[in-house]
């Protein structure tokens, strides 16, 4: 059962934000300022230091959580349904996976649609990945992740990466991915559509349309979990329990394990969308990024060949 925290936070979520996202579909000038009521409540864990970036002509920032040294590295990829969100909106979620690695993330505002529909934000991910290599960051202590639209964005550059014999990094995380935008059907859109307080089929529909294109571009990448997974580095996915995408999270970790990808999967009982975004008021969402934190820590532990992981930083 959630505990009280996460259901006031829930009943809080869905009488606000969440009202506005099921009484209408929201156009992307709405969903854009929203991001400035993010970027506001954005609180990262003291001692996180943030530096701008430039990869050619893509911005990014760097993200210093607390003990985060060494030479491992993170590549962020933010959600927000390829039609929103920045670094600045995800820098708290950022920190805080920057301290879980003890590494520094690279956050990348990569190009949005509608201006920029796919493949554009994939070109910049794969672009971005290429650049920490160039740059010295062996592929063996890198990291690749993201939530939602931006989980969905790292499984898509992963899998670019492999085909173009890019060596791909130690392991991988999505927190509640998107892995469909061409068939929104799973079974999970219809069981949770009253149950997500946050997420609608509606809204994600029209969000996937922008971002795929109409009629869709023709690529097998608009629907990763149906291609070959073979060969992907560890994934750890958590998901909600009340979330429509379950369904997407569900299938990532089933095909990449018929596949023989190592899987670290978690269906967390009533939570919702992008539920590790509420760390500083839910424990949920902090028990689950500390499980995010001795997976990491242990596949760069493995890849480097060390006896031992790194201790955990406290919360």
């Amino acid at each position: 059962m959630p505990t009280l925290s996460a259901r006031v936070f829930r009943f809080v979520l869905r009488h606000t934000v969440g009202r506005r996202f099921r009484h209408d579909v929201l156009s992307v000038a709405e969903l854009r300022r929203l991001d400035a009521a993010l970027i506001r409540a954005q609180r990262p864990p003291r001692g996180t230091t943030v530096a701008p970036e430039t990869i050619g002509t893509l911005p990014a920032e760097w993200v210093h959580g607390p003990g985060a040294e060494g030479d491992a590295a993170v590549l962020y990829l933010h959600g927000g349904a390829f039609v929103a969100g920045s670094p600045a909106t995800h820098r708290e979620l950022a920190a805080r996976v920057s301290r879980a690695a003890g590494a520094p993330v690279l956050s990348v505002d990569y190009r949005l649609a509608p201006e920029h529909p796919f493949p554009a934000a994939v070109q910049d991910a794969e672009r971005a990945f290429r650049w920490l290599l160039d740059h010295g960051h062996a592929p063996e202590r890198l990291i690749v992740g993201g939530d939602s639209s931006g989980g969905g964005l790292a499984l898509q550059t992963l899998l670019t990466l492999r085909d173009g014999g890019v060596p791909l990094p130690a392991a991988a995380f999505f927190m509640s991915p998107v892995t469909d935008w061409v068939d929104l059907s799973s079974d999970s859109f219809a069981a949770r559509a009253t149950w997500d307080p946050l997420v609608t089929p509606a809204q994600c529909r029209y969000t996937a349309s922008l971002y795929a294109g109409s009629p869709a571009a023709d690529s097998p990448l608009l629907r990763p979990t149906q291609m070959d997974l073979s060969g992907l580095p560890p994934l750890w996915i958590h998901v909600g329990e009340d979330e429509i995408l379950l369904g997407d999270a569900e299938r990532l970790a089933s095909r990449a394990a018929e596949a023989g990808v190592e899987v670290t999967f978690k269906v967390w009982p009533g939570m919702w969308h992008g539920f590790q975004a509420a760390a500083r008021y839910v424990p949920e969402a902090r028990q689950s990024l500390e499980e995010l934190a001795r997976f990491l820590r242990e596949r760069l532990s493995e890849a480097r060949g060390a006896s031992g992981v790194g201790q955990e930083p406290a919360e």
